[in-house]
């Protein structure tokens, strides 16, 4: 438990158990507001056209070329990939993830290796305080890391993210795992050297072995320095692991430096949200990266990928949302798949997905786990209460549906059951969208996708956008190759879904009982969010 106490001391303090909060000397950051830019790309065949000038308000946009882009299929696939491009780093490795498991040996002897091999090599990663301390003092996220600082502590920075939300007497009497219901530091990024992974994926064993998510890795210099900004943006706004090293023991306390800029979100919220805020938006400003164009070599053909970096920092800045919403009002969108593993969409997307398939053209499907492939499935606790509340929320979703006449169709994913043998969960989000082409008469004459992806940690949810910290990225293609490698993506995760409806979901074996939905009216009143 964290104890406040007012001296004066240069930075914040946190230590596990029985620390203490020592406040600093604050500054104040003003705030700046959005430019939008001008439309920058070529001719952009129709259907692109319309909704990229949309996007280029909305987000700073960056062209490269279809094959900078790999698509991953799995979770093995996806560690394995991490570790064997940790190993050959050269001169970085920044990690952005809400945690890395306790018992990654493996990944933090990859991590070792490589910075004992390459003298040039410094790796920073971010995780978030609340989830790295969650098993303190017992073997920890948070303990795991700390030795690595004890080896290489010129070359090697640990950060952690503290939500604003959390302070005072809520952060005093909430118990730990549950008090994460209040705003976590829920990116992930992974990029070494040259190279970037966005994914949904933390690093710890199920994400490696049985969870599915998704996976992209950027082999641009260009988009790989600019994620890199933003994880160094956001470990200047959170706690660093600092270490006291004796003969016997190793010890670790998170500490505030005053060179960090912003004041501590425990001691300040409100102007550490404002600091957050002023540092943030210029990097997600329309205008603040233009894009080169590109040479001729790389112009051989008329194809054009673009990338749009997005970002969700409740509660004041917030590009995915409206780019998602952009990207559904297309009046070219012939269909999509929209998934998200904890099904509990915020309430405009909601309505983008039933205004977006509100007519006999635009055909929605929806992936989401299924009871047995949530992470919490029989869980102890109230925890164990989250699979059939997401049960009630998809039913409350197809409700909609039928009021709004809408063409969505519902499916579940399974792969075995959780805690069984063989058993897998489903952590994927994100969407594919489909759009029709018109040729030069102006005839509609073919379905092209899917032309669009949106590829980042977010869920999607009230949470997301209200409480947690998130990137993501929206990636727009004319290229027939890309679009092959995402169709694969989609259909590998539609393989383990069958369809479900209202009927089943108001069945007694899915009916929410009254446990769930006091439950979910106790975390909604208190401030939290599934």
């Amino acid at each position: 438990m964290i104890v406040q106490r007012r001296r004066s001391y240069s930075c914040l303090r946190i230590v596990p158990r029985c620390g203490r909060i020592l406040p600093r000397r604050q500054c104040r950051l003003s705030s700046t507001t959005v430019s939008p830019t001008s439309f920058q790309g070529a001719s952009i065949p129709s259907p692109w056209a319309g909704f990229k000038f949309q996007l280029d308000q909305i987000a700073p946009r960056f062209d490269i070329n279809a094959d900078e882009i790999q698509v991953l299929e799995g979770p093995e696939g996806f560690y394995e990939t991490l570790r064997s491009k940790i190993r050959n780093a050269k001169t970085r490795i920044y990690l952005s993830t809400l945690y890395i498991g306790k018992t990654e040996h493996e990944l933090f002897a990859t991590i070792h290796d490589a910075l004992s091999r390459s003298p040039q090599l410094k790796v920073s990663i971010l995780t978030d305080a609340l989830r790295g301390t969650r098993e303190d003092p017992q073997p920890s996220c948070a303990s795991l890391l700390a030795s690595l600082v004890v080896d290489f502590p010129a070359r090697v920075e640990i950060r952690m993210y503290h939500t604003p939300n959390l302070t005072g007497l809520r952060k005093r009497f909430i118990p730990k795992r549950i008090n994460e219901g209040w705003g976590l530091q829920h990116i992930k990024l992974y990029g070494i050297d040259d190279e970037v992974i966005l994914s949904g994926a933390n690093l710890s064993s199920d994400y490696f072995t049985n969870r599915q998510d998704r996976y992209h890795v950027f082999s641009s210099s260009r988009i790989t320095d600019y994620f890199a900004r933003v994880h160094h943006a956001v470990c200047s706004i959170s706690f660093l692991l600092d270490i006291s090293d004796s003969k016997d023991t190793v010890s670790y306390s998170l500490i505030w430096p005053s060179s960090n800029l912003a004041p501590s979100p425990l001691y300040n919220p409100k102007r550490y949200i404002s600091a957050a805020t002023s540092l943030l938006l210029p990097l997600f400003s329309p205008s603040a990266f233009p894009t080169p164009a590109l040479s001729n070599s790389e112009n051989n053909n008329t194809s054009t990928t673009t990338l749009y970096p997005l970002l969700s920092h409740p509660p004041t800045l917030n590009t995915e949302l409206p780019a998602l919403k952009t990207l559904l009002s297309s009046p070219f969108l012939h269909s999509y798949t929209f998934t998200a593993g904890y099904f509990n969409p915020h309430h405009l997307i909601t309505s983008s997905l039933l205004a977006a398939s509100s007519n006999s053209k635009t055909r929605g499907t929806v992936l989401t786990a299924s009871p047995a492939a949530n992470g919490f499935f029989k869980s102890p606790g109230i925890s164990g209460l989250l699979p059939p509340a997401y049960s009630h929320l998809s039913l409350r979703f197809l409700q909609r549906v039928r009021l709004a006449n809408a063409s969505i169709k519902l499916r579940e994913w399974q792969r075995g059951t959780v805690g069984e043998k063989d058993g897998w969960t489903y952590h994927a989000k994100g969407i594919w969208t489909y759009f029709l082409s018109k040729s030069q008469d102006g005839r509609e004459d073919r379905i092209v996708g899917p032309g669009a992806t949106l590829i980042g940690s977010s869920n999607y949810t009230s949470r997301s956008y209200g409480l947690d910290l998130e990137v993501g990225a929206l990636v727009v293609t004319d290229d027939e190759v890309l679009m092959r490698k995402w169709k694969r993506e989609e259909e590998g995760l539609r393989e383990f879904t069958r369809e479900i409806g209202e009927r089943e979901l108001e069945g007694e074996e899915r009916r929410a009982g009254w446990r769930v939905r006091v439950a979910m009216w106790i975390v909604k009143l208190v401030g939290g969010s599934l």
